[in-house]
């Protein structure tokens, strides 16, 4: 175990440093800001960010209870605005993809699965910059693709904290109205996090110091969601779609470096 990582065992209600809290902190509310407005996308960047004070592993169970408290929220104020058939083709894919992550957790590289996400994932992106047009397809994509992308999301969000590529890679180029597409990425999300607590609880990641850090977090949630409603509402369309191909190409990036760095 990494030095000033806490042992099995000790408990504290602040059980890591002054920094970490201050970090884990800002990194809520940007999670807050890119889920609640831009349907995801900053938020991939909450784990490394507190990784950088506590194990990797710790720093995933302290946000999933967070990501919830984000969702709830967000399930309200865009209750009338999600794609229904998307999610409904999306999600049998996600729990299949939960459950492959669940039973191969401890035998996967989950670095290999980052690298090769992000190289799909950046080739996506740099498809919309380098198109003349944008693409426009109002009415779902494939069921087989969306299946595939929601069994990848629901894997990678598992195992690698990274189900946003995926379900971008579905959406975006349907140009849905901005509250369809950011509802759309609320509902698939929060169904699929409410199944990750239990093979998370199975796995033994939820300990009373992750339970408690989440809870201490709590006060930033709000603020967050705030912020990214308020940004929701006053971006052009156009703008809006490029900010979120911006931060599908940031999430490829840092899905690199990761599967690169991590664990090397």
């Amino acid at each position: 175990m990494a030095a000033g990582f806490p042992k099995p065992g000790d408990f504290a209600i602040f059980a890591f440093e002054t920094e970490f809290y201050i970090v884990a902190v800002f990194a809520v509310i940007l999670t807050g800001i890119s889920k609640s407005g831009l349907g995801g996308g900053l938020g991939q960047l909450s784990v490394p960010l507190m990784a950088m004070f506590i194990s990797p592993v710790a720093a995933a169970a302290i946000m999933l209870p967070v990501l919830i408290m984000i969702d709830v929220p967000n399930l309200w104020n865009y209750r009338h605005d999600w794609h229904r058939g998307n999610v409904a083709v999306m999600v049998p894919g996600a729990i299949i993809g939960i459950g492959i992550g669940a039973v191969t957790y401890r035998h996967i590289d989950d670095n290999t699965v980052r690298l090769l996400l992000g190289i799909l994932t950046l080739i996506f992106a740099f498809s919309y910059f380098l198109q003349r047009s944008p693409l426009d397809q109002s009415s779902p994509r494939g069921r087989a693709l969306g299946l595939t992308c929601g069994t990848i999301s629901g894997f990678t969000s598992f195992v690698a904290h990274a189900g946003g590529a995926p379900l971008k890679f579905f959406l975006l180029p349907q140009r849905l109205d901005k509250r369809i597409f950011v509802g759309t990425h609320v509902m698939f999300f929060f169904i699929i996090n409410q199944i990750k607590v239990w093979p998370y609880l199975w796995l033994g990641q939820f300990s009373a110091e992750n339970l408690t850090t989440s809870l201490i977090l709590a006060p930033a949630v709000p603020l967050g969601v705030w912020l990214g409603w308020r940004l929701n509402r006053v971006l052009p369309m156009d703008l809006f779609y490029k900010i979120c191909y911006g931060l599908l190409f940031v999430a490829g990036v840092k899905l690199i470096w990761d599967g690169l760095t991590l664990g090397g």
